[in-house]
């Protein structure tokens, strides 16, 4: 099965999904968006109201500034995949429990393994978690780790520089590392490495799982 088809498939099976109570109160479920063959993936945290009401993810004010953190990095959301850890929106916005974040990992390992991307990026700490047990953000956040295999970078979620405009310097310093962590994470797994420049624009090109940044 090719990588759209399982990205589909599991679209499709999200849509009904009841293994936690989070579907109870679901309007559209928030499976994540992007192209099969992403070289970045970003892992956020849950649906917001607005991602509840749109089924897409990163609608509301934080994916507005995530907007603005892609295209600083030379990227634009066609260029990447956007999930979460879990698909549907907790209750007021809390913290996903861990029975939920349990429930939607199948769909999550499917969507890693089909995209296979480069590079992950977590948002925001519960999301970190799932590589990174135990750690602080504060301490580890714009730094690319190998991971059983994978290139994971943990950053914090856009909208702690929403609550926290402090933080927001470090946010666009990180995003701002993005282009050559890339290459560093291509080099590693064998795929073409491409020069950057400052303010660059992003091309897809046609060799699947490539972005050119120049």
């Amino acid at each position: 099965m090719s990588a759209a088809a399982t990205l589909d498939r599991i679209a499709r099976e999200v849509s009904v999904c009841t293994k936690c109570a989070l579907h109870e109160s679901r309007k559209k479920a928030v499976t994540g968006e992007g192209p099969a063959d992403a070289e970045i993936m970003f892992i956020g945290e849950g649906p917001g109201f607005h991602e509840n009401e749109q089924g897409r993810p990163f609608v509301g004010a934080a994916g507005r500034f995530l907007d603005q953190l892609l295209q600083q990095a030379g990227l634009t959301r066609s260029n990447v995949f956007i999930a979460n850890v879990v698909k549907c929106r907790p209750p007021a916005n809390r913290d996903p429990q861990p029975d939920e974040l349990t429930a939607c990992r199948e769909y999550l390992d499917d969507q890693i393994e089909a995209i296979n991307p480069s590079i992950i990026v977590t948002l925001g700490r519960i999301s970190m978690g799932r590589y990174f047990p135990g750690a602080k953000i504060t301490s580890v956040h714009g730094q690319m780790q190998n991971i059983e295999g994978r290139f994971i970078i943990p950053m914090y979620h856009p909208a702690a520089a929403l609550h926290q405009p402090a933080l927001r310097p470090s946010i666009m310093a990180d995003f701002a590392k993005l282009p050559d962590q890339l290459n560093e994470a291509r080099a590693a797994l064998g795929r073409p490495v491409v020069e950057t420049k400052k303010n660059s624009a992003v091309q897809k090109t046609e060799t699947p799982q490539q972005l050119s940044l120049f």
